[in-house]
């Protein structure tokens, strides 16, 4: 019957399954991605365009599974988020990222919701090392006592709650269109992702990447985001034009990974299946790595920022594909697994 395919939510005896009792493969993959590889512009990252979506579904999905299945990434234009709202959401990002540090430490990161403010704590599998960055975690639910006040940034939550509310439409968009192809119902992902639930988990991600002097650029081991898949279902990354380093590897050679450059285009989101989606689709849409490189400019390199929405299936969604290649797994569970790995080096709570 259609209703046996909507998403399963706890409690479910079948979904016992933790990271804790069960070491999750994906985190084998990204220990053993450390190699620098090569680079090469060989690879072309599909651009599709969304406008007119409803009278071009059929088309629009064929493109999205075509790039999901045989690329991992792809890039989006005529998505409906207006140029003007991505600029300002960056300007409110850049200002809060220009507070000063003891008025950020108020806001701490909770590693257990995914929420909050953390610095150069993020510590991949891949590298080891600290990820040159600080970020600013927005997880709807759990935001109480982590918003900057109005007198310290005024407009500052308003802006990023409209432009977290707007990614969430283009994500939920595109997620329909996978769940076509893999034979669930339509709306499967958009009740999977539902923001009236208090289980909600998708968050939408401040990113700046610090300024590095030359001898920081130039040194091997000093990454502004090292090798890693995402843990989510679908990534949307908004960049600045003249702020690149962002590389994508779409295949999954372990040993000697092949990068490719994207280049930001302002108004463009780049798109990343995350390890959750290809988890729930049994493998058939792929999850790659990427990484944040500096620029190789001989001399130092200037900060960065991006803004990334992770579609995070709601805590009690179960995540189980069509033909159970894998065993059933809350999303929580899930989630928590792999956020333990990448933040090992907070305590429990509060960074």
């Amino acid at each position: 019957m259609m209703t046996e395919h909507y998403p399963r939510t706890t409690p479910a005896a079948s979904a016992n399954s933790t990271p804790a009792a069960s070491r999750l493969v994906e985190l084998d993959k990204e220990a053993r991605m450390g190699a620098r590889g090569v680079e090469s512009d060989a690879t072309a990252i599909p651009l599709i365009d969304l406008s007119d979506f409803d009278a071009r579904r059929e088309e629009i999905a064929d493109e999205l599974w075509n790039a999901a299945t045989e690329v991992g990434f792809f890039q989006l234009d005529g998505h409906g988020i207006a140029l003007e709202e991505i600029r300002a959401a960056f300007s409110a990002m850049e200002a809060f990222f220009s507070l000063p540090e003891a008025v950020k430490a108020r806001y701490p990161l909770q590693r257990a919701l995914n929420v909050g403010w953390e610095s150069k704590a993020q510590v991949r599998p891949s590298t080891r090392t600290p990820d040159q960055k600080e970020s600013y975690q927005i997880t709807r639910p759990h935001m109480e006592g982590l918003w900057p006040s109005e007198e310290e940034l005024a407009g500052f939550r308003a802006v990023m709650l409209d432009f977290e509310r707007k990614s969430w439409q283009v994500g939920m968009r595109v997620l329909s269109c996978f769940a076509d192809r893999l034979g669930f119902p339509r709306e499967f992902f958009t009740e999977a992702h539902d923001p009236a639930r208090p289980s909600y988990q998708s968050t939408l991600r401040l990113l700046h990447y610090f300024a590095l002097d030359a001898e920081q650029a130039k040194n091997a081991s000093v990454w502004r985001a090292g090798a890693h898949t995402d843990f989510d279902c679908l990534t949307l990354l908004f960049q600045r034009e003249g702020q690149g380093g962002l590389q994508v590897c779409p295949g999954r050679d372990l040993d000697e990974p092949v990068w490719t450059n994207v280049e930001p285009r302002e108004g463009v989101i780049t798109c990343n299946i995350g390890d959750m989606l290809m988890r729930w689709s049994d493998d058939r849409l792929k999850s790659n790595f990427h990484r944040v490189k500096s620029p190789a400019t001989g001399g130092p390199v200037d900060e960065r920022y991006s803004l990334a929405f992770f579609c995070q299936a709601n805590r009690d969604a179960v995540i189980e594909g069509p033909a159970g290649k894998y065993p059933p797994m809350t999303a929580q569970d899930y989630l928590q697994g792999r956020v333990n790995a990448n933040f090992a080096a907070l305590a429990d709570g509060a960074g």
